[in-house]
C-alpha cells in the first residue's frame, strides 16, 4: 500500500504565523476603536484604511522580530516548537529581514501618510514589545504589566490618527486596554505555564505555583476596570446605551474569572481567555450603536 505524504504547508501559511495573525487582529480591533472615537462622528475611511494598513504592517513586523528573539525558547515549548523558525521552514535571517521592512514602511506609511505622532506612536509601540517587553519575559514577571504599555499604545494610536492629538478620552482608553490586559495574558500564563517554565519565562503562574498572587493581579485589574470603563459616560463622550452595555459586559467578564480562582482549573482559565477576547469586539460594537443612535 502505498503512503500519501502529508500536506505541504504554503510558505504564505507559515509568513503569515510569523506575523502573530492573533496578536495583530485585537491591534486592529483597538486601533479602530480608537480612530473611531477619535473621529468624533467624521469619519475619514481612506485615512482610516492608511492607519490600519500602516499599524498592521507594523504589528506584523514586531510579530516577526518576537518569533527571532524566542526562537531558541521556541524550541523547548511544546505549543511552539512547530513555529516557522523552530521548525526550520524559515530562517532567522528571513525572520529579521521581513521584520524590520514591515516596522520601517509600516511606521513610515503612518507618519507620512497620516500624521507624524501616529508614525512615532507606532514606532514606539513596536520598540516597547521588541525591546523591553520580549527580554524581561525572561527576568520578571512584571513582564505582564510592562509588556501592557505596547499592547494598549493602538487604541491612542487609532485616536492620534483622527484627531492629530491625544485627549483625555485617548488616555481612559487606553487605561481601559492596559488594565484589560492583565486578565487576558494571565489566562494565557496559566494555560501554558508548563511550556513556560520549559522555556524559563518568568510568569507569575510559573514562579508562584499556588495561584494566589496571580489571582490577585487578575482581580485588582478586573475590579479597576469597572469605574474605569464609566468614565466615557461620565465626561459626557458616550450615552445611556454605552453605560448599560459596558456594565453588562464588564460584569461578565469579572464573574468569567470566578470560576479559576475557585478551581485554578485549565478549564476555567480557557474561559476567562475566552471571555477577554470577545470583551474588545463586544465593547466596539456597543459603542457604534451608541454613537449611531445618539447621533
Amino acid at each position: 500500500m502505498r503512503l500519501s505524504k502529508p500536506p505541504a504547508i504554503s510558505l504564505s501559511s507559515k509568513i503569515a504565523e510569523l506575523s502573530k495573525l492573533n496578536i495583530l487582529s485585537l491591534v486592529l480591533v483597538a486601533t479602530f476603536l480608537g480612530f473611531y472615537l477619535g473621529s468624533n462622528g467624521e469619519m475619514e475611511y481612506n485615512k482610516l484604511l492608511i492607519t490600519l494598513l500602516g499599524t498592521a504592517l507594523t504589528a506584523a513586523g514586531s510579530g516577526s522580530l518576537n518569533h527571532y528573539l524566542e526562537r531558541d525558547a521556541d524550541k523547548k515549548m511544546d505549543r511552539t516548537r512547530n513555529r516557522p523558525l523552530p521548525s526550520g521552514t524559515l530562517t532567522p535571517l528571513f525572520a529579521v529581514l521581513y521584520g524590520m521592512a514591515l516596522v520601517v514602511i509600516g511606521s513610515i506609511t503612518l507618519a507620512y501618510f497620516v500624521n507624524l505622532l501616529t508614525g512615532f506612536l507606532s514606532l514606539l509601540t513596536a520598540f516597547l514589545y521588541i525591546v523591553v517587553y520580549t527580554p524581561l519575559k525572561k527576568i520578571t514577571w512584571l513582564n505582564t504589566s510592562i509588556g501592557s504599555i505596547p499592547g494598549a499604545l493602538p487604541i491612542i494610536g487609532g485616536w492620534t490618527a483622527a484627531s492629530d492629538s491625544i485627549g483625555p478620552m485617548a488616555l481612559v482608553l487606553f487605561g481601559i486596554m492596559y488594565l484589560w490586559q492583565h486578565p487576558h495574558f494571565y489566562a494565557i500564563a496559566w494555560l501554558c505555564k508548563n511550556d513556560y517554565a520549559k522555556a524559563n519565562f518568568k510568569m507569575l503562574p510559573v514562579i508562584e505555583e499556588s495561584g494566589s498572587r496571580t489571582m490577585r493581579q487578575i482581580f485588582w485589574h478586573l475590579l479597576l476596570m469597572i469605574p474605569l470603563s464609566f468614565l466615557p459616560f461620565i465626561q459626557g463622550n458616550l450615552g445611556i446605551i454605552y453605560l448599560v452595555g459596558v456594565t453588562i459586559i464588564t460584569f461578565i467578564f469579572f464573574l468569567s474569572a470566578l470560576p479559576l480562582a475557585k478551581d485554578r482549573s485549565s478549564k476555567s482559565a480557557l474561559l476567562l481567555l475566552k471571555a477577554s477576547v470577545l470583551y474588545l469586539p463586544v465593547l466596539l460594537f456597543i459603542i457604534i450603536i451608541d454613537k449611531g443612535l445618539g447621533s
